[in-house]
């Protein structure tokens, strides 16, 4: 198991693991032999609220950084999600299609989203945030929501 960075925000606390990437949209990936499993964070998922449907493109799926990689929709909003890798979707989440929650319940484990074979991880890496870099910009994002309630 990875080490986590926490921060507690109003009355949320919010993990982040050490063992992956990041995206400013809050996507995380974690890198597989080759490979990047691909999923939602602790912050998003909480920000977001109760994952209702969770919709990931088909296995076969050639991706570019940046393109759908699929959607979610909560009671609060429906969020398209992109890619924070290229490559091609080897592998979509079974469990997303009967029990979406499994992605509020499990973010970093059981509630992943894909898995992407990578085609060029040396030029993904560059756009992904370390997990300390992220901490802070989620931090801040958090900070900034709680002064609005």
């Amino acid at each position: 198991m990875s080490e986590f960075l926490e921060a507690t925000v109003d009355k949320f606390t919010f993990k982040v693991p050490t063992d992956r990437r990041y995206t400013t949209e809050g996507l995380w990936v974690l890198l597989e032999d080759g490979r990047a499993r691909v999923g939602l964070t602790d912050f998003m998922q909480q920000r977001s609220g109760d994952v209702a449907f969770a919709e990931v493109k088909p296995p076969g799926t050639v991706l570019k950084a940046g393109d759908e990689i699929g959607t979610i929709e909560t009671i609060k909003v429906d969020i398209m999600l992109s890619s924070p890798v290229s490559g091609r979707l080897v592998e979509a989440n079974p469990a997303l299609a009967d029990t979406p929650e499994v992605i509020n319940q499990d973010p970093y484990g059981a509630g992943w989203l894909a898995v992407v074979e990578l085609s060029d991880w040396a030029a993904d890496q560059v756009n992904l945030l370390t997990p300390e870099a992220y901490f802070e910009v989620m931090k801040r994002q958090a900070e900034e929501e709680a002064k609005k309630t």
